[in-house]
């Protein structure tokens, strides 16, 4: 499964890609953010590798079924073909591909890929968590998963929080400001999409305040890292995990540390 998902988001990326490096119309979805082709061709890329997997698959942009049908899913596909779209369309590069497997609302193996940075995140139960430097066109192999491409490494010195560059709100500010107050010196890091978990899953940062709206989708793979790094993920205001397949599949606030 693990070397599906990464073929995946490897192939899905040789899409987006492509898309990036020509002039790209942006369209408007009805909750105002952004849609590109990009966004699109990657789904269909992703669904193509996912489709013949015991598993139903769940894609930001693949038909959102009702609670109803989806309710007694006990394992399924949950997918973000191009997560940081607004990143994409700046073209920063830090954007992802994002595919998680989520059993019983946990997210049990995540795959976040980075094409332009080329960097690959993946972790799962019984794998543990890595970061490894590849290329769309190179060919992924566990072998890849050793010991000097394993997470999280040390933490640095100094307190550092990571947070978005396209999403800030007063309760972000809140929560840095007490951070402040109680480490003192405080790093500030601002990044583009699901790349902010990661960076908490491979220690750069300490803790990663969302206290903004996100999506099932956004978090699922990131989330799947982190759990593998032996991070967590939860709901700030009751320290609950995050649960996925929920009847409304926005996420609450939440903090990953």
């Amino acid at each position: 499964m693990l070397e599906l998902i990464v073929k995946a988001a490897q192939e899905a990326a040789k899409k987006i890609l492509e898309i990036y490096a020509q002039d790209f119309e942006v369209f408007e979805k009805a909750d105002a953010s952004p849609l590109t082709l990009a966004d699109q061709t990657a789904h269909k890329t992703i669904e193509s590798f996912l489709k013949n997997t015991p598993h139903p698959i769940l894609s930001e942009e693949g038909v959102h079924l009702p609670f109803v049908k989806r309710k007694n899913w006990n394992a399924f596909w949950l997918v973000d073909p191009l997560d940081g779209t607004k990143e994409f369309v700046k073209k920063n590069g830090e954007f992802t591909v994002n595919i998680a497997l989520i059993k019983d609302g946990v997210p049990v193996l995540g795959v976040v890929y980075a094409p332009i940075l080329n960097q690959l995140y993946l972790g799962g139960e019984g794998i543990g968590a890595f970061k490894i430097l590849i290329t769309p066109q190179q060919q992924f192999s566990m072998d890849m998963l050793n010991e000097s491409n394993k997470i999280p490494k040390v933490a640095p010195d100094i307190f550092t929080i990571v947070a978005s560059k396209s999403h800030h709100s007063p309760e972000n500010e809140a929560f840095v400001e007490k951070m402040k107050q109680k480490y003192g010196n405080v790093k500030f890091v601002s990044l583009g999409s699901s790349l902010k978990l990661c960076l908490v899953a491979e220690g750069v940062a300490h803790v990663y305040p969302r206290l903004a709206p996100t999506m099932e989708w956004d978090t699922a793979a990131g989330h799947a890292v982190c759990l593998a790094a032996g991070k967590r993920v939860y709901q700030y205001d009751n320290g609950e995990p995050l649960q996925y397949n929920k009847e409304n599949l926005l996420n609450p606030f939440f903090v990953a540390d």
